[in-house]
């Protein structure tokens, strides 16, 4: 994977700076503020450094955080920001592969999961996993929203989004920009409501799809 995909460097003790979460932060509180549930259980995927889900934590404070990564390091970062944001509704950071089956089952119902910037860094096998395995582990009425760079109808919009997609696929063929109907798509066969697209800024998408309440 090109060094561009997840730019983070040290800032102090564990804390881990991505000038793209501080860029994306007003925006992302700001599309959560409107569609998210105002209470409840949040899980976030991919956490990165933390500097999302403290700012989300102060945003929508009756909502209750699960930050979740892969990285040790990563999850050190998030467990750092959080003890200094001194938030009591962010859980410790947590291990999970959104892309290994069978996490939705043993996961709480959730009644909101987030993921920021990731389905172009994984395959399109991983990213039909990974909703399947949300869409389990939300609650009835629950939202699940994806942010991130995305194809539309196929084509790429933007010249940094042409040269980003061919670094990835360059570095690893499975990777890079998935299309927008793929993702619609996926989201039905799961049996999530039709999603609602937001236009973002950087040439970035939102969806958000709810599961039927009962």
């Amino acid at each position: 994977m090109p060094a561009s995909a997840s730019v983070a460097a040290p800032l102090r003790g564990a804390k881990l700076h991505a000038p793209a979460a501080e860029r994306n932060a007003d925006a992302l509180c700001g599309m959560l503020r409107t569609h998210a549930p105002i209470r409840g259980s949040a899980l976030e995927i991919a956490s990165g450094t933390g500097q999302h889900v403290v700012a989300f934590a102060a945003a929508l404070p009756d909502l209750h955080w699960h930050p979740t990564e892969i990285d040790q390091e990563r999850r050190d970062s998030i467990d750092a920001y959080v003890a200094d944001a001194a938030l009591p509704n962010v859980a410790p950071a947590s291990t999970l592969n959104a892309t290994a089956p069978g996490w939705g089952k043993v996961n709480r119902p959730h009644d909101l999961i987030l993921l920021i910037n990731l389905l172009h860094l994984i395959s399109m096998p991983e990213v039909t996993v990974l909703i399947k395995e949300a869409a389990k582990a939300l609650a009835p009425d629950g939202a699940l929203i994806f942010y991130g760079p995305f194809k539309r109808r196929g084509q790429l919009t933007s010249d940094g989004d042409i040269r980003f997609d061919v670094e990835l696929r360059s570095a690893d063929p499975s990777l890079g920009y998935k299309d927008d109907l793929d993702i619609i798509g996926l989201l039905r066969d799961v049996g999530l409501n039709d999603p609602t697209v937001l236009a973002m800024p950087a040439n970035n998408l939102a969806f958000i799809a709810r599961k039927p309440a009962l």
